[in-house]
């Protein structure tokens, strides 16, 4: 559906950006919440959590730095190829929200003030298990998930955890050694990989708050090892309820193709579709999905990525009266599709590469990592704007209440600096 942000074709192109130099780089997104205490004064409010862990309240009229919160331990990872590049999440009461450090976890952030009410752990080696995804808040519980970091360097597994408000660490899914539940040492398991890093982390299904993810390259046993999956679990995530994988699992484990280096995106209550770095997207029907026993190919259709390649991206779906929309982007690409009839059908595509896109205000918002957000009309892709922005990685921006809010900046520079952009 479309909401009005106050930013339309027709003023887009005379937005005005303000650079926001931060203590760090923000590899991920910026969250926003509208009319809160903060330091006790009402004001609008962006969060943004740095790739060592720093988080940010940022006035979202201003671009003041309202507060700053520093995890213990920061100087020790600061620099280093040790981070997190998670974007933090807000809870209903939108008196705290829930953020991730390089050090494996998980801290509850009072929106105030800042102050940290507690701190969990989600990983035992938080030098190989990373908190690389978004996390998300549903069910009345924090939901986070775990990657690894680039080279693949074992011991690692992808998990999820769930974390009540209170900050009781409730349950740990794991995806290699499935039958082993709470945390568990990495190099105690005799499987490695399978990270759960998509962009968007666990996606929560809104009829039953089930939760759906896609698992990295790893073994593939179809009973405790998950790689190069797509997986559906209960609310609790106590047990697996589903489950695919592509009939050529062995060989996209050995090749470092990763079904999971994409969240699974749910088009529709019956259609979920998967992108992989084997430059495949896979449309996948829930009904088949479910159900105990492995799940070995069976897909409604398989279409290429935006450009062949690899894909790194959560796509966007737009859901219209007349239909619904899905659109991609990887390294070389943007490929816009209508669903009809259960079937993927492309409706435009151009050679401009992104990162994560949005649909928001009516419009198509698309991040160039090496410069520029992009502005297109989504049925015809045709290009309203260019708006000048700095080289990124994972960024993503948001558009809420007239501003639109973009961070610079690649983790991979392992800077202590940054740049979050504002326009309004």
């Amino acid at each position: 559906m479309t909401f009005a942000t106050g930013i339309t074709a027709a003023n887009v192109s005379g937005l005005k950006r303000q650079q926001v130099r931060l203590p760090g780089t923000v590899d991920s997104s910026a969250i926003y919440l509208h009319g809160v205490k903060i330091r006790g004064v009402t004001r609008d409010a962006f969060f943004v959590t740095t790739t060592y862990g720093i988080t940010l309240a940022i006035d979202a009229a201003k671009g003041s730095i309202l507060w700053k919160w520093t995890p213990p331990g920061y100087r020790s990872w600061a620099g280093s190829v040790q981070i997190t590049t998670a974007t933090p999440v807000a809870d209903p009461s939108r008196l705290w929200i829930y953020a991730s450090s390089p050090d494996g976890r998980i801290q509850k952030l009072s929106v105030a003030n800042g102050h940290a009410a507690w701190r969990v752990s989600i990983t035992k080696l938080p030098q190989r298990e990373k908190i690389t995804s978004s996390l998300n808040f549903a069910n009345g519980h924090v939901i986070a998930t775990t990657g690894g970091y680039i080279g693949d360097k074992p011991p690692y597994q992808g998990h999820i955890a769930i974390i009540s408000p209170g900050g009781r660490l409730l349950q740990v899914w794991n995806s290699l050694c499935s039958n082993r539940h709470g945390l568990i040492v990495p190099s105690s398991c005799t499987s490695s990989d399978s990270a759960i890093w998509g962009r968007a982390g666990a996606v929560v299904v809104p009829s039953s708050g089930d939760l759906l993810v896609a698992t990295g390259n790893g073994p593939w046993n179809g009973t405790t090892d998950w790689g190069d999956s797509v997986l559906l679990l209960p609310p609790s995530a106590t047990k697996l309820i589903g489950n695919y994988t592509p009939v050529n699992t062995a060989q996209l484990n050995a090749t470092d193709l990763d079904v999971g280096s994409t969240s699974p995106v749910l088009l529709t209550s019956s259609l979920v579709a998967q992108g992989g770095k084997d430059g495949k997207i896979r449309l996948l029907s829930m009904s088949r999905l479910r159900g105990t026993a492995p799940h070995k190919g069976g897909e409604l259709q398989v279409v290429s990525t935006p450009s062949g390649g690899e894909m790194f991206t959560a796509p966007a779906v737009w859901r219209t009266q007349a239909g619904v929309w899905m659109f991609a982007t990887d390294g070389g690409g943007t490929t816009a599709w209508r669903l009809s009839g259960n079937r993927l059908q492309q409706a435009w595509q151009n050679a401009n590469g992104g990162t994560s896109p949005i649909v928001a205000g009516g419009m198509l918002w698309v991040y160039d990592p090496n410069g520029g957000l992009r502005v297109y009309a989504p049925k015809t892709g045709s290009l309203l704007a260019t708006l000048q922005a700095g080289p990124g990685h994972w960024n993503s921006p948001i558009v809420v209440d007239g501003r639109v809010a973009l961070p610079e900046g690649n983790s991979n520079d392992h800077a202590t600096s940054g740049v979050l952009d504002i326009w309004r």
